[in-house]
């Protein structure tokens, strides 16, 4: 056995003081290269259910008479469930083992997916959904988790770098897949080919994964913060539950009184914190993870990456099909150079000259908000998406992708190797609350200003509110990564 690695973002120095969790580091060679596809590919097929079922709502809708508030449980309750877990279930995996708990996610996550697919009904499939989620949530923390303890140097930050890429993939990916297997209707399945793709994958996972994951030994000796647990998960879930559902319901009161319990149940979450550590107990986020130096403006940076990433691709989504009528097919083809940026981004800013690394968080999200700009000017009047629209998005994705590796590096660089599971909880449920907050507030910010179906050019100008919003969204991140910059360097 050998304690994990250092954590700095370039792939060395080590600040931290506790003793590490106990793992069998992968080999550096074809080894971590199996071991990286494998919790890569979990990663990627829960990322993948956030939006595959948005193109087949309608379908689902009509073929199982579902009511419009359980439709939006169907498609909005796996968000809930996945970023409400989350921090538990990286804890989870600290304690019982981040390879067991992958495991277990991962039959989950299967089975769940199959029974979605065999539904006889509305309501069987909204529960069905919400497993699906908890089963997302178990696997998903335990993948940062695994790099961080198993992988050492260059082929961690390689790994770190193609994480952000299967991210920024699996959103597009997801609505390009669904709208393909619903249209396909393979063997008259319509919409359960959407949750049915996931089986065979699952099933390979799980296969595999008994022979490729390491073997971790977990911490037992931490006690359950059972009271911490419930009042995070009160407040992830009072916070995020009426953004999902705000919108589609018209803002009724229950949502702001949600959002009113969410801030006291944090507060009681903190609290409660503090209690237990003076007490010599052992909380569910350890505060010396959240003291990291560089963690927290770092951590916003990337919140607000993907408020602006997330933001930007559902309300283009909602223009390209709601106004100029491409095909859910057509629509997601549109967005491959943002993924296809984001993603040689992310894989490849390492090859840059070292000297500008540390600049690169900033720069690169200053290049991504004028691609913004840009966007929102060639969309203004309701026009065809033509090249300098396409442009445009490739611009965006290279330059957040570029921004988004160092970015991870530096949120994680003075994080002992003791406080990986912690960390992986944070940061993951980061990610989840910023995709959330893209979609309901950058979405709320489009649909207030015109009904779809619309005219083109009335769209268009909705758009490029919108745009010239997330451009600013994006220069907010990029402050945050200065910050976070120096941060690091005291």
């Amino acid at each position: 056995m050998t304690n994990a690695a250092p954590r700095a973002a370039d792939g060395s120095g080590d600040r931290g003081d506790a003793p590490a969790t106990a793992v069998a580091a992968a080999p550096a060679g074809t080894g971590s290269r199996w071991l990286l596809a494998l919790i890569l590919t979990g990663q990627f097929m829960a990322t993948l259910d956030v939006s595959i079922v948005n193109v087949a709502a309608r379908t689902i809708q009509s073929d199982l008479h579902a009511s419009g508030p359980a439709l939006q449980v169907i498609v909005a309750g796996y968000t809930v469930v996945y970023a409400v877990l989350l921090i538990t279930s990286a804890r989870l995996g600290s304690r019982y083992g981040y390879s067991r708990l992958f495991m277990l996610g991962t039959a989950l996550f299967t089975v769940a997916s199959l029974a979605c697919g065999l539904a006889p009904g509305a309501g069987w499939l909204t529960g069905f959904r919400l497993l699906q989620g908890a089963g997302a949530a178990l696997l998903v923390p335990q993948v940062m988790s695994l790099i961080q303890h198993s992988l050492t140097g260059p082929s961690r930050v390689r790994a770190l770098g193609v994480y952000t890429a299967v991210l920024a993939a699996g959103a597009v990916v997801g609505q390009i897949l669904g709208g393909v297997l619903v249209g396909a209707d393979l063997f008259g399945s319509g919409w359960r080919a959407v949750f049915l793709v996931n089986v065979p994958v699952g099933a390979v996972l799980l296969i595999a994964g008994r022979s490729l994951l390491p073997t971790v030994e977990g911490v037992r000796g931490r006690r359950p913060d059972i009271p911490g647990l419930l009042l995070l998960a009160a407040a992830l879930g009072l916070f995020v539950m009426p953004l999902v559902l705000g919108h589609e319901t018209g803002w009724p009161a229950w949502t702001w009184v949600m959002l009113a319990a969410s801030v006291a149940s944090f507060a009681a979450f903190v609290v409660c914190e503090r209690r237990v550590t003076a007490s010599g107990g052992d909380p569910l986020i350890e505060t010396r993870v959240l003291r990291s130096p560089a963690l927290a403006p770092a951590a916003v940076s990337i919140c607000l990456v993907l408020v602006a990433f997330s933001g930007s691709l559902f309300t283009a989504a909602l223009h390209l099909q709601g106004a100029l009528g491409y095909s859910p097919e057509h629509a997601g083809v549109l967005f491959l150079p943002l993924v296809v940026g984001f993603g040689l981004g992310g894989l490849y800013w390492r090859r840059l000259p070292a000297r500008i690394h540390a600049l690169l968080p900033a720069a690169g999200l200053l290049v991504s908000a004028a691609g913004y700009v840009a966007l929102g000017l060639t969309q203004s009047d309701g026009a065809q998406v033509g090249s300098a629209a396409e442009t445009a998005l490739g611009v965006v994705g290279l330059s957040s992708g570029v921004a988004y590796g160092p970015l991870f590096g530096l949120a994680l660089s003075r994080v002992a190797p003791a406080d990986a599971a912690d960390a992986s909880g944070v940061m993951n449920t980061v990610i989840q609350l910023g995709q959330v907050l893209g979609v309901s507030v950058i979405g709320t910010l489009f649909l207030g200003q015109v009904h779809l179906p619309a005219p083109a050019a009335d769209s268009g100008h909705a758009l490029s509110v919108t745009a010239y919003t997330v451009a600013a969204v994006s220069a907010a991140a990029a402050l945050f990564g200065h910050l976070g910059r120096r941060s690091a360097a005291r």
